[in-house]
């Protein structure tokens, strides 16, 4: 009998990867494969953006624009490195912020981000961010509407199953005034830039990623194929526009290998 589609072992495979965005079931696929790869998935992210992963979390930090008394709400938020990334950049500006609301569709993710949320801050007196973490679906928030300053989601606008909704939903629960931030892979605008970044993106990457993480779900077949067949910086912006964001922002990072979007809600 076949693995069932929730199964990491057949999460992605030839057959579903041409064009992973239309695979009808492509959430629960999603779902399985950062299921499988949580353990791993931030040496991973470490290893194969040399680093640079968490400098573009800062700079998203940075382009929200935060008052010390904001509501944030990260969706997609993983193991919770964006989270905690504002989460510390608010407790910078204020000394009891709000929590920060980290929010992923993969419950596996979760207690990784729990985990690093408790943890101490340099004079052991308590943690070092306040953010709290539950499950949700960036294309139906269990949030009411205008609670919030910022919603953020890194990486993973790609991996919802109809983008469109989700940006509609984080206008949904933004305040007038706030601000949605999109960081996500891209293609280097450069001919020779992108030659060089899709070998090693197709080629290398998925080949160490998948040897870290021991991984049988195919999620490093998955990435580089969802980052080559995803909407391009042109239609995020639309996709911003037509949810009835204005002032939209394009920040490409590191040679356009990733590239942080703003939008404003008037």
């Amino acid at each position: 009998m076949p693995a069932s589609p929730s199964s990491p072992r057949a999460a992605w495979d030839d057959q579903n990867l041409s064009n992973p965005h239309l695979v009808a079931d492509k959430a629960r696929r999603v779902e399985a494969m950062f299921a499988a790869i949580a353990p791993s998935y931030d040496l991973n992210n470490r290893v194969h953006s040399l680093g640079r992963d968490q400098a573009w979390r800062r700079a998203a930090v940075k382009l929200a624009e935060l008052q010390k008394t904001d509501r944030v709400v990260d969706v997609a938020c993983g193991t919770g490195d964006l989270s905690l990334a504002f989460a510390s950049r608010l407790r910078q500006e204020n000394p009891t912020p709000a929590p920060v609301l980290g929010i992923d569709f993969t419950f596996a993710m979760l207690p990784i981000a729990v985990r690093k949320a408790s943890q101490t801050d340099s004079t052991g007196r308590g943690p070092a961010a306040a953010a709290l973490f539950g499950c949700g679906d960036a294309m139906s928030l269990p949030l009411s509407d205008a609670c919030c300053d910022v919603v953020s989601i890194a990486f993973g606008i790609r991996n919802v199953a109809d983008p469109a909704r989700a940006m509609r939903e984080f206008y949904r629960v933004l305040r007038p005034g706030g601000r949605v931030i999109v960081l996500e892979f891209s293609l280097p605008t450069n001919p020779l830039t992108r030659g060089v970044y899709n070998f090693y993106f197709k080629h290398i990457m998925p080949r160490t990623a998948t040897w870290i993480a021991r991984d049988k779900s195919g999620a490093y077949r998955y990435l580089p194929q969802s980052v080559n067949t995803f909407i391009g910086r042109e239609t995020m912006v639309t996709l911003m526009t037509q949810a009835g964001f204005t002032d939209p922002v394009v920040k490409p990072l590191t040679m356009g290998i990733a590239v942080i979007y703003r939008g404003t809600k008037p």
